[in-house]
């Protein structure tokens, strides 16, 4: 039988049980709520980042609108306490426009496809299969049927509106699935109504290999000249061509390229040099946060008379007579 000292011990050890066991509810109940704190607050700081990051982004493309703004200004990288933005201004018809390609089916601009297409490695009969495929997609003619395009099927319909309205309405296009799953396939691509002729001042290497009469060395050679000693465009060692036709080519890329003017008489409609057309990347950053604004837009400019003040240096590396005027046009808009 239990003394009333023993009871008195068991009630203790009872009640100090209880106690810790509240304890640890009451611990865990803290703990929870700080750990809760703590991910609000961590979310909370994550989106401050990203309202940072794509303010950033914002102000680093609103910049590149200026029309004075030219590729290689420092005003398109900016430090600003813990975020930045860094700018890319590019030429957008430097890319094969697709529409001007296939307008009329003229063979002369569709060969500068085909053999775009080819200098990627696509091999002859697929070539002709995707380039069948495109005609029949874009032709307004709904009973004509080319050879080697793919026929119509309830799974498969062209839409025959005489244009593509985007670069990425290639990946509906039968034929097209394995160009268009690589990465970077549509860097050379654009739909823009305003570009036509290819930009010689932006156009890439594999661009430029795909016109008709550039051989290799020319094409290397002029690049040589055009992006500078740190073989990138855009920046101030670019070398500055000298023109005073809006945008015709200058007679120092020709010899670059290695055309003589009978010969270069024969692409002359094809091309183009430092068109107002841009394409524009701003990317932004707070902390270790990215976001990222595209665009292409239209940069107007107006030429004037060498006694409104000769020439004058623009983007591109380009000296021309021509100042910028009015409000940029932008094609379009995107966030990333």
């Amino acid at each position: 039988m239990k003394g009333p000292s023993q009871k008195f011990r068991s009630g203790r050890g009872a009640a100090l049980l209880l106690a810790l066991w509240a304890l640890f509810l009451l611990s865990a109940m803290v703990i929870t709520w700080v750990l809760g704190i703590n991910s609000r607050l961590v979310v909370s700081s994550n989106e401050s980042r990203v309202l940072a990051a794509e303010a950033a982004a914002s102000s680093g493309a609103d910049v590149a609108l200026c029309r004075e703004i030219a590729p290689s200004s420092p005003n398109l990288h900016r430090q600003m306490g813990d975020g930045s933005y860094d700018v890319q201004i590019t030429g957008e018809c430097g890319r094969l426009n697709l529409n001007f390609l296939l307008q009329g089916e003229d063979p002369t601009k569709l060969g500068i496809l085909r053999r775009y297409l080819n200098n990627k490695g696509i091999d002859l009969n697929d070539l002709d299969v995707m380039m069948d495929s495109l005609l029949d997609w874009v032709s307004q003619n709904r009973g004509l049927h080319r050879l080697n395009a793919c026929p119509e099927s309830d799974d498969y319909h062209p839409p025959h509106a005489g244009l593509l309205f985007s670069v990425d309405e290639l990946k509906k296009v039968c034929g097209w699935e394995e160009f268009t799953s690589k990465p970077g396939w549509d860097q050379d691509f654009t739909v823009v109504g305003n570009c036509g002729a290819i930009d010689l001042a932006w156009a890439s290497r594999d661009v430029l290999r795909a016109l008709p009469g550039l051989g290799d060395d020319g094409v290397d050679r002029f690049l040589q000249l055009r992006r500078g000693a740190d073989g990138i465009d855009g920046t101030d060692d670019d070398f500055q061509f000298v023109t005073t036709g809006g945008t015709s080519v200058p007679p120092e890329a020709q010899a670059a390229l290695g055309l003589n003017p009978q010969q270069f008489q024969q692409i002359q409609a094809l091309v183009q040099f430092n068109g107002p057309v841009k394409h524009i990347v701003s990317v932004g950053k707070s902390g270790q946060v990215k976001r990222s604004v595209e665009m292409v837009v239209l940069k107007q400019v107006v030429p004037v008379g060498a006694a409104a003040g000769g020439a004058i240096k623009t983007t591109g590396g380009t000296t021309t007579t021509a100042i910028g005027i009015g409000r940029p046009q932008v094609f379009s808009w995107k966030e990333l």
